[in-house]
């Protein structure tokens, strides 16, 4: 996008642009997400001409502490993240929540399924001494404005979603599920070729992105409205797969804890 004269305000058809200044952070995380926004270089300018970024530590040295929007990769899982989080809640407008492991907890919640914590960390960790706990999403320990799903966050999103706040319009995501896009782009149904998929309850958004790619979906982003996980169920015991290979890849990534109930007979 060209740069606007500089004494006349930035627009976009007509609506005057707001250029947020906008932090980026991690918590517990593989910082992937973060390195999402930086790898479409093609848009990437275009992307940085709707935000002003002041502090980014994948991307800059320089640092400011007065920015507007906050995006937060990564889950809660030390005492000193959730500090360091509650600061961060105090000074964004607008707390994003970047990515699987910030919305749901990702792949990292899945040591919560042990009721011994310190096994874990024997485990993990030997003797070294490492300070970990419970992991937690972001919203559960500081009110969360905006989530963008994903694991990894796909660029093309979250573009959109920065646009959308820029133009001050309302962020929606889609409500229909990932099964819906694999249609759309004519792939062959994975349960066909012998692949398990979460495809038909997952929310999309990602077009299809591992099913392109004959990767049966593994729900990083949550369900989708209305997910009837039971009638998932069913068709994947009728293609010979087990209730624990249902129930592994269902809670791989935490988004479908929200769920009210577990489908009967899924074991726990």
């Amino acid at each position: 996008m060209p740069a606007a004269p500089p004494d006349l305000p930035r627009r976009y058809l007509g609506v005057p642009l707001w250029r947020p200044r906008a932090a980026f952070f991690e918590l517990t995380s593989c910082e992937g997400c973060q390195l999402q926004i930086l790898n479409n270089e093609d848009t990437l300018l275009d992307f940085l001409s709707f935000l002003e970024v002041v502090q980014f530590r994948e991307a800059m040295t320089e640092k400011a502490e007065d920015y507007e929007i906050a995006f937060v990769e990564g889950a809660v899982s030390r005492a000193d993240e959730e500090e360091r989080l509650r600061r961060i809640r105090a000074q964004a407008q607008v707390l994003v929540a970047l990515g699987s492991c910030a919305a749901f907890g990702g792949v990292n919640q899945l040591r919560n399924r042990w009721a011994d914590p310190a096994l874990v960390v024997r485990e993990v960790y030997g003797e070294a001494p490492v300070e970990t706990a419970l992991v937690r999403p972001l919203s559960a320990v500081v009110p969360v404005d905006l989530m963008i799903f994903g694991c990894p966050i796909r660029k093309e999103e979250v573009e959109r979603i920065v646009c959308d706040l820029a133009l001050g319009k309302t962020v929606t995501h889609p409500a229909y599920p990932v099964c819906l896009e694999c249609k759309a782009n004519e792939n062959l149904c994975l349960f066909d070729l012998g692949e398990p998929c979460l495809g038909p309850i997952t929310r999309g958004g990602c077009n299809a992105w591992c099913p392109n790619e004959r990767a049966g979906c593994w729900g990083c982003r949550g369900p989708a409205e209305d997910a009837n996980v039971a009638q998932l169920l069913e068709i994947m015991r009728r293609h010979g797969f087990s209730d624990e290979a249902f129930r592994d890849r269902l809670e791989c990534f935490g988004g479908f804890a929200s769920l009210p109930a577990r489908p009967e007979g899924l074991p726990a």
